[in-house]
């Protein structure tokens, strides 16, 4: 039957893999629907058939995982052996095809012991291989616990989105920490530790920590994660006094009382960075070097307000009849998996799909099931409304 079936199908190119990292980047497919089957199609590797390729690969959610040694594997591979001959392999539970779905609560990767960091250039460095990317979005916590006197600990619990990888165990955020309220961790200390938010983008453009602000007859902002603005959206500030500028606030408004004050985008610099119609000149610095850190700051935002943003796409003559709302900041302005939205400050985006991982075939190390950089490869995902057991 096929009254209920869901059925994708998409193609994309294989990424450069992490620094040091001889494994393919993990490839997260967004869909209107959870998948009970995947397959893969590597038409380079089934064009150019050498060693260690994988051109085909298959996942079934009701076929349950062959343990082998203790380790469950689910994903099925055709590969090419030294010959090169076709033949079949698998690959480990969690590591080939999975399928995920994000609620409306945060989800997060393993925790990652943080044994240092270097205020000097916004570097954190972990006690082993994080396997993080640029575009990923981390939370840490436990900096300078206890420590007043270390506005380190402003970083627990702000989600950032990682800025550079300069190494295998070391990456760098959005916030200045080269200042003189800040004193660097070191020795991998009990409870320091970060995690990567799974899906941190689950409402559109979110409520952003300001990083830091450059104040003009414009306003710079920077934010500590991606912003998802679109040039035009008007937009609300939230600046607690600790941080100094709070002409910024919406209220009060001392011009119109009860009015608040709000802001347009009139340009977007990259991921992190916006400018806003705001004259700020002369307004009190910005300022993250406060001498003391309260308990549970409430750190400085900005978040979308109004009606011309990201919550809807105009239809015009050239446009689909139903636009899906787009992930602003994407590259490729990947589509949300929601319908036509009407046009307002946040739209849900909650996350749902299939994820091509990093993992090899079991007999043959070499074999990535997500190919190699630069691999062209389609899928086709489905999902069943009946199927036997």
């Amino acid at each position: 039957m096929t009254e209920y079936s869901r059925m994708a199908k998409g193609n994309y190119t294989v990424a450069s893999g992490t620094l040091g990292v001889s494994a393919p980047p993990v490839k997260v497919i967004n869909l209107p629907f959870k998948p009970d089957f995947v397959e893969l199609i590597n038409y380079t590797q089934a064009i150019t058939p050498a060693q260690h390729g994988i051109p085909f690969a298959y996942w079934d959610a009701s076929v349950p995982p062959i343990v082998i040694s203790s380790i469950g594997y689910d994903t099925i591979v055709q590969r090419f052996n030294a010959t090169p001959v076709l033949t079949t392999d698998s690959v480990a539970v969690g590591t080939g095809i999975s399928v995920f779905s994000g609620g409306l609560s945060q989800q997060f990767g393993p925790a990652q012991q943080i044994a240092s960091t270097t205020i000097a250039t916004n570097t954190i460095t972990t006690a082993s291989a994080h396997g993080y990317s640029v575009g990923d979005t981390i939370i840490m916590q436990g900096l300078a616990t206890g420590v007043t006197n270390n506005a380190l600990r402003l970083l627990n619990g702000v989600p950032f989105t990682i800025l550079t990888v300069p190494s295998t165990t070391t990456f760098t955020v959005q916030w200045n920490m080269n200042q003189s309220n800040y004193a660097n961790i070191s020795g991998s200390p009990a409870g320091a530790i970060v995690k990567k938010v799974l899906f941190p983008f689950l409402y559109l453009p979110e409520d952003n920590v300001v990083s830091s602000l450059t104040l003009a007859s414009t306003t710079t902002v920077v934010t500590t994660m991606y912003h998802n603005f679109e040039t035009g959206q008007e937009i609300a500030f939230r600046i607690p006094s600790l941080f100094g500028t709070t002409q910024l606030n919406s209220l009060p408004n001392v011009v119109i009382p009860g009015s608040p004050i709000y802001g347009y985008v009139v340009s977007i610099t990259d991921n992190w960075t916006f400018v806003v119609n705001i004259n700020s000149s002369s307004f009190t610095a910005f300022n993250t070097n406060p001498a003391t850190t309260p308990t549970n700051t409430t750190m400085p935002q900005v978040l979308a307000v109004g009606d011309v943003n990201t919550g809807g796409n105009a239809i015009t003559s050239t446009s689909p009849l139903y636009p899906s709302p787009l992930f602003p900041t994407s590259t490729n302005r990947v589509p949300t998996i929601n319908g036509p939205a009407i046009r307002g400050s946040f739209v849900n985006n909650t996350s749902q799909g299939f994820i091509v991982g990093a993992g090899a075939s079991r007999t043959d190390g070499s074999s990535w099931v997500g190919g190699s950089s630069g691999d062209v490869i389609e899928y086709r995902a489905y999902f069943h409304d009946l199927s036997s057991p």
